[in-house]
This record gives C-alpha cells, sequence and structure tokens, in this order.
C-alpha cells in the first residue's frame, strides 16, 4: 500500500527561500506517481491535520530545525514516517566537529580544525599560526554556506573573526584543491560530481544562483580517484550512521595519488534546478523524478511494516 506523502518545506532558517524551491520541485516529482500534499512551515512545529496513519513525510528543509534533528525528533514523538536521516544523526552531521570526529575515528580523511564559541574567539594570530595555509571560517552547525569567509592572511582572519559574533564556530584548514560532492543512496554511492564555482569560493550566493557555478558530471578524473572518493562517501555515511540518503562533500589536493579530504555531510541534500544530489544521481541513471520516487522508499517500507 502506498500512503500519501507530504513534502515539506519552509520553515524559518536563512534557507527558507531555498527550502521552498526544493519542495516545489520534489512535491511535482512525486505527484506523478503518489498522491501528494505540499505542507509550507511557517514556524519550527508540525503543522496540524496529517495523520500518520495517512501520511509519511518527505522534509525537503535546510538549516535549522529541518537539518539539525529537531523536526526528525517531532515527527518521531507524533508517529510519523519520513524519508532521509533520524534525529541522531541529522544532528551530528549538522554539528560539523562531532561529524569530523566519528568520521576520524572511523578513517576517513578530514581538514585540521579548530571549534570555538563566538563568546571565546582565538585571536587571528593564533588562527594564522595555527593554519599557515590559511584557513575557512564558518559557523559549526550551519548548511548551505551560510557565514563562510576564507581567510588566507591576518588581515582577512582578522575581518572574518570581527563577523563572528554568537553561536558555535569552527576554524578549518584551507585545503587547496578541486571540489567534489557524491550522493549516497540507501549506503551506496552514486556519480562524483566536481564544483567549480567562479572565483574559486563555494558559498551561498554561487550555490544559489544560476550559471555562478559550472558543474561537471561524472567528474573528469581517474577512475581510481573516483572510486577512493566514492567508497569515502559510503564509509562517511555509515560512520555517521546516516539513512535513505545524503550528499558527502570532498576537497581533492591530488587526483592522481589520490589525496583529498571530506568537508562534511549533508543530510538534507538541496533539490533546487543547481542541486548535487540529482546530478550525482544522474550518473547512474536516475532522472529527478526517479530519484524522488527512490528517496521514498525507505520510509514507504517503514510505513508498511508499521501498518501491514
Amino acid at each position: 500500500m502506498n500512503p500519501k506523502i507530504a513534502v515539506f518545506s519552509g520553515g524559518i532558517s536563512p534557507e527558507r527561500d531555498v527550502s521552498i524551491v526544493s519542495g516545489e520541485n520534489v512535491a511535482n516529482a512525486l505527484s506523478k506517481n503518489f498522491e501528494v500534499l505540499p505542507v509550507r512551515l511557517d514556524k519550527n512545529e508540525l503543522p496540524g491535520g496529517i495523520s500518520p496513519d495517512e501520511y509519511i513525510v518527505f522534509p525537503a528543509m535546510h538549516g535549522d530545525y529541518g537539518e539539525d534533528g529537531t523536526l526528525q525528533a517531532q515527527l518521531d514523538s507524533a508517529g510519523f514516517e519520513y524519508a532521509g536521516c533520524g534525529s541522531l544523526s541529522s544532528r551530528v552531521c549538522m554539528v560539523k566537529p562531532a561529524a569530523k570526529a566519528l568520521l576520524k575515528f572511523a578513517g576517513v580523511p578530514v581538514a585540521r580544525s579548530l571549534e570555538f564559541d563566538a563568546k571565546a574567539k582565538p585571536s587571528a594570530e593564533t588562527i594564522a599560526e595555527l593554519f599557515p595555509g590559511g584557513c575557512v571560517i564558518k559557523p559549526a552547525d550551519k548548511g548551505s554556506s551560510v557565514g563562510l569567509s576564507v581567510a588566507l592572511d591576518l588581515i582577512s582572519a582578522r575581518s572574518a573573526l570581527d563577523s563572528v559574533k554568537e553561536g558555535l564556530w569552527m576554524a578549518e584548514e584551507y585545503v587547496k584543491g578541486r571540489e567534489f560532492s557524491v550522493g549516497v543512496i540507501y549506503g551506496k554511492a552514486a556519480g562524483v560530481v566536481e564544483i567549480i564555482p567562479e572565483g574559486g569560493v563555494y558559498d551561498y550566493k554561487r550555490k544559489y544562483t544560476a550559471g555562478a557555478t559550472r558543474y561537471v558530471f561524472p567528474a573528469e578524473i581517474p577512475q581510481h580517484c573516483a572510486d577512493a572518493m566514492r567508497s569515502a562517501a559510503e564509509k562517511s555515511f555509515s560512520a555517521c550512521g546516516c539513512r535513505d540518503f545524503a550528499r558527502v562533500d570532498f576537497i581533492v589536493r591530488d587526483t592522481e595519488a589520490p589525496s583529498f579530504a571530506v568537508l562534511e555531510i549533508n543530510t538534507l541534500p538541496g533539490m533546487t534546478p543547481t542541486s548535487l544530489l540529482p546530478k550525482s544521481a544522474s550518473c547512474i541513471g536516475l532522472d529527478f523524478e526517479s530519484l524522488c520516487a527512490k528517496l521514498v522508499e525507505g520510509a514507504i517500507e517503514r510505513f508498511n511494516q508499521r501498518n501491514p
């Protein structure tokens, strides 16, 4: 039996607009095969009038609430089955230092980093000494590159730290290299996508502005490098307790050796026209409609096990 699908989007994070675009795309694609109810959230709580005995949820949510495990915990409490990672793995992957600790323990290469609270931030001199090759300063628990800045010298480190006002942050070693992303669907890696942003930094603007970034998929790299990244993506997915689907981002110093670091795991990847998971999935023969249908299979199976 196929349940109805409620596609959640919106929320009140800085990524609301992106979430709404993702939600519209997913709802349109799923409506070809399922009865779909698009639901736009205007506050961080579950909407009324939707029964877990009739509906599963596809959370096309980005940023706080949607990606930090809060929504998933609410869905669990209310008895809903939903697509994507559970509450704990969502929280772990959103808090980058926690995810990095698990990845390191699992033997997945990660960049060196320093975590700090905005109320006790290090000096620019300390940052410059720790990361002589430069660093990336970003919130430790936000998505979509919100607030990210690159500090390659003392002056830019000072400027980046001046803009840090509240919350948890991290300074991560600046690894010079090419950027890639790999979708993982039910534990299996899809294709490798290369990200080539204008100006070299894949920030919020370049992520969501059409034409600001070029994508090559499948990536034009040696097969052994693609295989190594796909294997590391699967290991990352498993180490962080992910479920159904996620996306793993890499920076690659050398494609021949190969030498790379995992930057982060995104548990609710974007589903916009410029998003990476659909590009990665297309490399293994899944168009957008097939991908969306695939991504809800796990939740449908869990729903049917509960409602035989």
